[in-house]
């Protein structure tokens, strides 16, 4: 694992701990000497994280559609910054670039970036773990979801305990490299049959 990707709310959410949180995550995977790979966002749980890692002399490489430079939300202290031409370029350049992924609160288009990852995954598309950084139990209503959906027969349950989960940010890169050194069965999809 080189680099990690992070997914994250643009906004800082209601309480502080979410943007303290995610400049420890950035930190931690710094003092590791793992790259961050992000949305190139300056603001909210984006911009916290890139400068946890950029402080703790990091590489931190954005990923950010051009709309967004013209509204200047980019962060321009990074050690790289992509500008591309939609959201749909802009995850597949961050997957392109990333080992890992975690997901640190945020909203519709984290669980967007998050969900991809996770149906890529058990679709056989790639084979990069995912985390979940749970601060102040943020994602504890979609784990039950995820569980639900599992007990009803719609998730593996070997997807669902390929989903690494920590509340810190150590265990969450210390699960992320223990799940990246197991292997997974990968499910065999055939093509059905022309008509």
């Amino acid at each position: 694992m080189r680099r990690v990707c992070v997914f994250c709310g643009a906004s800082s959410g209601r309480t502080p701990a979410y943007a303290v949180a995610a400049r420890r995550f950035g930190a931690e995977v710094a003092s590791r000497g793992l790259g961050l790979v992000y949305g190139g966002g300056r603001v909210g749980l984006m911009g916290a994280a890139a400068d946890g890692a950029l402080d703790g002399g990091g590489e931190v490489v954005g990923v950010i559609p051009r709309a967004l430079v013209e509204r200047e939300l980019a962060h321009n202290g990074l050690s790289e910054l992509h500008v591309v031409g939609s959201l749909h370029e802009r995850k597949a350049l961050m997957a392109e670039l990333a080992d890992a992924f975690v997901a640190l609160p945020g909203g519709f288009g984290t669980l967007d970036e998050l969900m991809e990852q996770l149906t890529w995954s058990q679709l056989g598309l790639h084979s990069k773990p995912v985390a979940l950084f749970d601060v102040e139990g943020y994602w504890r209503p979609l784990i039950a979801l995820a569980r639900h959906a599992t007990e009803e027969g719609f998730v593996r349950e070997s997807d669902l305990a390929a989903i690494a989960v920590g509340d810190n940010p150590a265990s969450v890169l210390d699960r992320l490299a223990q799940l990246e050194h197991e292997q997974r069965p990968r499910p065999k999809w055939t093509t059905p049959p022309s008509p």
